[in-house]
């Protein structure tokens, strides 16, 4: 079977060998076990790889390479429209020559991917929706547009489109789905303490994009007041981005660098260890689909401390902490379950419990069906 991937994910070339972000990659790879042949199309950076990128398991990968685009100036608008003959020729014949189509949505490639797959209606279709599927949430047109696409079972034919979460009134064609980033072995025999041996110290971990759409500087924030409240306290914050100067410089001017700690894009294993020794994650973001974060966190142990955004309240029902976005009734919140182990120990199970049902066994399992 030929396999099309149809992606806005930056992709990176060595040794032969392609590499994207390693859990997008990740996921693909247990795809990509019944496939004889992978098409790839997708933009290629000539940036370094980083740790959080990986390469893909496959011996036949037949990658076709795009630009990256955007609509968000007229400059840019301009450039779209003389690449954008050459991006529909290269999606379409890709489409041709397989025998799956595969989409990665909500973006630019996925856009694009929603429409022209509506000229093969006879074959085997699936669309990874990992943006927030909530209808009525506020979002960009081409997030509305691709939505509306995927849900028109008249345009869209013989595809099931996979989005994170449980909602009402959807076309036969949409599928709850879920991601996973851990198997069964990784917990085997492993015992989890709870965080009872951290003693005195609260532990807080950021881990994404450092974005003003994850908005990293509240995480920042909460660690800087409960200081101001005598607790002692540690923030790791885990990614890069662009507002990863903000927050530098918010460290800087309010003297936080003794307790608050930048430490960059790191591995899986490292980012698992992380998990393992902080109480809390503390994940801010203004939208998510299925965040991934939040799901390792709950996996070992960690608390997440998330917006109501998605299907994130429906994670996190008795095993987390929803944001108010109001500083002092998130402080207060946070100070409270350090204050009763009990409290947080009990919470602290029941994650545990709930995600380790979505591990990368039952991921596979389910995504046969497809």
């Amino acid at each position: 079977m030929t396999f099309c991937i149809i992606t806005h994910v930056n992709h990176f070339k060595e040794d032969k060998k392609y590499y994207a972000y390693a859990p997008y990659v990740r996921e693909m790879n247990i795809w990509l076990k019944y496939t004889d042949k992978v098409i790839v199309v997708a933009p290629l950076n000539k940036s370094q790889i980083s740790a959080i990128d990986m390469p893909y398991n496959h011996s036949c990968i037949d990658f076709r390479m795009v630009s990256e685009f955007d609509i968000t100036s007229f400059k840019n608008i301009l450039r779209t429209l003389i690449s954008l003959p050459v991006l529909i020729i290269r999606i379409y014949k890709a489409m041709r020559a397989a025998d799956h189509i595969h989409l990665r949505c909500p973006g630019n490639m996925g856009l694009l991917g929603c429409l022209i797959q509506i000229l093969f209606p006879k074959k085997k279709k699936t669309a990874k929706y990992a943006g927030n599927w909530e209808l009525n949430s506020q979002q960009p047109l081409s997030y509305r547009l691709q939505k509306w696409i995927l849900r028109n079972t008249f345009l869209t034919k013989n595809m099931q489109v996979l989005v994170y979460g449980e909602w009402e009134n959807q076309t036969k064609n949409i599928k709850p789905f879920f991601t996973a980033t851990y198997s069964e072995e990784e917990y085997k025999g492993q015992k989890i303490e709870f965080k009872e041996y951290f003693g005195s110290k609260l532990r807080l971990l950021f881990v994404g994009t450092l974005s003003e759409g994850k908005r990293p500087l509240y995480a920042l924030q909460l660690a800087e007041a409960l200081h101001k409240q005598g607790v002692t306290v540690q923030l790791e914050i885990c990614g890069e981005g662009m507002e990863r100067e903000r927050l530098e410089q918010y460290i800087q001017i309010n003297t936080l660098d003794s307790f608050v700690f930048l430490r960059g894009n790191l591995s899986k294993d490292e980012i698992k260890e992380k998990y393992q020794r902080s109480h809390f994650l503390i994940l801010p973001s203004k939208s998510e689909g299925w965040p991934k974060v939040v799901a390792e966190a709950m996996f070992w142990g960690c608390l997440p401390v998330a917006t109501d955004v998605s299907c994130v309240a429906t994670m996190i029902k008795g095993r987390g902490i929803l944001l108010s976005m109001d500083l002092k009734t998130d402080t207060n919140n946070l100070k409270y379950y350090f204050d009763d182990i009990e409290a947080y120990v009990k919470k602290s199970k029941k994650a545990v419990s709930w995600s380790r049902e979505y591990t990368t066994e039952k991921f596979e399992k389910k995504s046969g069906n497809y």
